[in-house]
């Protein structure tokens, strides 16, 4: 393999990690085109799980033989089906999980610890987390306090 090729996979290794689409287990698979064509790539988990898809539905390959040959549990087959058939090709990319965004320090949580942080400049961190537990019945980390602080007084900023 030349210098530049592994430069290109290794590129693209690079975008499939960032976007998430990373198969995590490209060894398990064991599909003759992913083995011996150089356009099916087992690293790409959407190529994947789209292949995985088709055999089944135009090749009429039993899912569990596919499921398997794909490197692939029969549930897991199932789900990529359920997203496939909701979302199409979108829907096999993986989602990032749990909470996507601040839940617990809403607008007004920020705003009354920025009006807090003004009647009281030197009161301490720890003390005003208490006040927002106290006041919002929600325990929030110090560094997200921090965080949501230094990104309101940016967006205050006239530009």
């Amino acid at each position: 393999m030349s210098i530049k090729r592994d430069a290109s996979k290794a590129g693209k290794i690079h975008s499939l990690r960032q976007s998430g689409t990373l198969n995590p287990g490209p060894g398990k698979v064991q599909d003759r085109m992913f083995l011996e064509e150089s356009f099916f790539d087992p690293q790409d988990l959407t190529q994947v799980k789209y292949e995985m898809l088709r055999r089944v539905q135009k090749d009429k390959i039993p899912i569990k033989t596919t499921a398997n040959t794909f490197g692939f549990s029969r549930p897991a087959f199932y789900k990529a089906q359920r997203d496939f058939t909701k979302a199409g090709l979108a829907g096999l990319i993986p989602r990032r999980r749990g909470p996507k965004g601040g839940h617990k320090l809403t607008p007004e949580t920020v705003a009354f610890a920025e009006q807090i942080r003004v009647e009281q400049p030197s009161l301490g961190t720890p003390e005003l987390l208490r006040q927002i537990e106290k006041k919002f019945a929600v325990q929030v980390h110090r560094r997200t306090l921090e965080r949501a602080l230094v990104a309101a007084k940016k967006k205050r900023r006239p530009t």
